[in-house]
């Protein structure tokens, strides 16, 4: 499946394009950004999820749990699930029945959707988006950094299942907190620094959000 004519582009001053985006990132905001998919899911409380790339066995199934209690508490998770963990709790989601927001680092517009993708996708459930032009079609180490901020502006509030100290995801955790973010972490002692910083212990949310009506459970397939 590739995304192309379905693309919108949403253009700051539109009634669509979310003031969060120029609250967190003020001058950076993008000028536009593309969606494909239910874009009035960002008007959802999200949680934006981040991992590094290594993640530390006694943080894996820990993980691996509080994304499925979020997934059956009906939380919308926002994030660009790029690394092998982040990937893998897509696939927790992908099971449920609540929306999902992705947002990989490169454009969006003539992509292909990944198998795996396309039934939540077809179903409602799955809102893709993207703040870079049609000409960005690699990842690369910049987009990613720039991608992680424009999640973090989305979101209200931050989930980091492990940012390995001194690395840029515990840098951008920093940063989530001193905006005034509310960052919830895996209480586990590789997490130590991050608790120090002011993150705190994850606990799930008591509140559910209703889920999409007709979508159903979808397994995921191996990349």
């Amino acid at each position: 499946m590739i995304l192309s004519e379905q693309v919108a582009t949403i253009r700051q001053g539109s009634p669509a394009y979310p003031q969060t985006l120029l609250a967190g990132l003020g001058s950076d905001a993008p000028a536009e950004f593309w969606s494909n998919g239910p874009l009035q899911l960002l008007d959802q409380t999200k949680t934006g999820f981040f991992c590094s790339s290594q993640c530390p066995g006694s943080i894996v199934l820990k993980t691996f749990d509080a994304i499925t209690r979020m997934r059956d508490e009906g939380q919308v998770l926002i994030g660009g699930f790029h690394s092998v963990m982040e990937w893998e709790c897509l696939g927790i989601l992908l099971r449920g029945r609540q929306p999902v927001i992705w947002v990989p680092a490169r454009a969006i517009v003539g992509m292909h959707l990944k198998p795996e993708l396309v039934p939540a996708f077809n179903a409602g459930r799955l809102l893709i988006l993207s703040p870079f032009p049609p000409k960005e079609k690699r990842i690369t180490a910049a987009l990613a950094e720039s991608r992680n901020r424009f999640v973090g502006a989305l979101a209200d509030r931050i989930f980091v299942s492990h940012a390995a100290p001194g690395g840029k995801t515990a840098a951008l955790c920093l940063e989530f907190l001193n905006a005034g973010k509310r960052v919830q972490v895996i209480d586990d002692p590789a997490n130590r620094q991050l608790i120090a910083m002011g993150a705190l212990p994850f606990e799930p949310n008591s509140v559910t959000v209703p889920a999409v009506p007709g979508a159903a459970p979808n397994e995921r397939t191996r990349e």
